[in-house]
């Protein structure tokens, strides 16, 4: 969150002539790109009060609500302006894909392959191999047999799992830590989710407080 000193208003965005502004759209978690669309000072006015992604069509020439018709909807977790005021960020938690083709980001034909040790998106990746383990349910996985058990077994397995991270840095065996806090945070994520939470909701009330104590001084 921006401080109070560098919080925008609507009013501060340069809107262009048509009256529009860009928008790049942004899985808060993983950070990842998932499209570019357009935003007039309607649709930015109902996304910020109803905290779910709101563009401008260009091609209908009309306001819609991310996701109205395919139930693929953006909540957003912030809307940061940048330095020229001619341009919009949304960072959000997408349900299901983000583009019309069925990809889950827009941004999916690369002009050429990545550089080798590039890595992915872990968050947003582990956040998604839950989720779809969860709803597809198949034989052998982990992830089934963790839910199965209940969520007192998982959450003994988080309080397993901090053990031997903390053995490990206790320890100073980096290798050892990196893979025992990777333990951690998958076996987290799964009781989240078992909960009916996700990270998206994790880094909501970690921006949240980061606003109050920046509003606090």
């Amino acid at each position: 969150m921006m401080p109070p000193s560098r919080r925008f208003d609507v009013d501060d965005v340069a809107f262009d002539q048509s009256g529009l502004v860009p928008v790049v759209t942004q899985e808060a978690i993983s950070g990842e790109v998932l499209m570019l669309a357009w935003a007039d000072r309607e649709a930015l006015e109902a996304t910020l009060e109803s905290g779910e992604a709101h563009y401008h069509s260009r091609s209908r020439d009309q306001l819609w609500r991310k996701g109205a018709t395919s139930g693929n909807t953006q909540k957003v977790i912030e809307v940061v302006l940048d330095c020229d005021g001619d341009a919009l960020l949304y960072q959000v938690e997408q349900t299901g894909p983000a583009c019309h083709t069925g990809e889950r980001t827009c941004f999916y034909r690369p002009l050429r392959e990545a550089r080798a040790g590039v890595p992915a998106s872990a968050f947003g990746l582990l956040q998604r191999v839950v989720d779809q383990r969860l709803a597809e349910q198949p034989n052998g996985s982990y992830v089934v047999r963790l839910h199965e058990r209940g969520v007192g077994y998982i959450a003994q397995k988080v309080v397993e799992e901090a053990g031997e991270t903390i053995v490990a840095a206790l320890a100073r065996d980096s290798d050892e830590l990196r893979g025992e806090a990777a333990d951690l945070l998958f076996h987290l994520t799964v009781l989240l989710r078992e909960r009916g939470l996700r990270l998206a909701d994790v880094a909501e009330t970690m921006l949240q407080r980061h606003s109050e104590r920046a509003s606090a001084g």
